[in-house]
């Protein structure tokens, strides 16, 4: 129901390339969302987070934090694209209400809610 298993997951710099290079960017305080409309990814999703964030337990935090707001919410989002979440700092000391606000205005801005 709520899983988010591997095949799920955009893996490999090639699928992270397709997306970087061919979709839109979204953005605001906390995160930025790249996304490409394209069915042969299927909703796959991929997580970032840079190294001006902080330490690797930094990183690896706001990761967490990403894939949990993704998890909780993708039920809702559309699955004929691919997307890649990038954290920003807000996400260091953000917590999970604020995180999933910020993912959801995105989501709205780039039309991946299902109406």
């Amino acid at each position: 129901m709520f899983n988010l298993s591997k095949g799920e997951i955009l893996r490999g710099k090639n699928d992270f390339n397709a997306v970087h290079n061919g979709g839109r960017s979204f953005a605001n305080h906390a995160l930025v969302i790249l996304v490409v409309k394209d069915e042969r990814y299927n909703g796959k999703v991929g997580f970032a987070a840079g190294k001006r964030l902080g330490g690797a337990v930094v990183r690896n935090r706001v990761k967490r934090l990403m894939r949990e707001v993704y998890r909780l919410n993708k039920n809702s989002l559309r699955h004929d694209c691919a997307m890649i979440l990038v954290g920003r700092k807000f996400l260091v000391t953000a917590k999970f209400k604020d995180a999933e606000k910020a993912f959801l205005d995105l989501c709205r801005r780039s039309k991946l809610l299902m109406s």
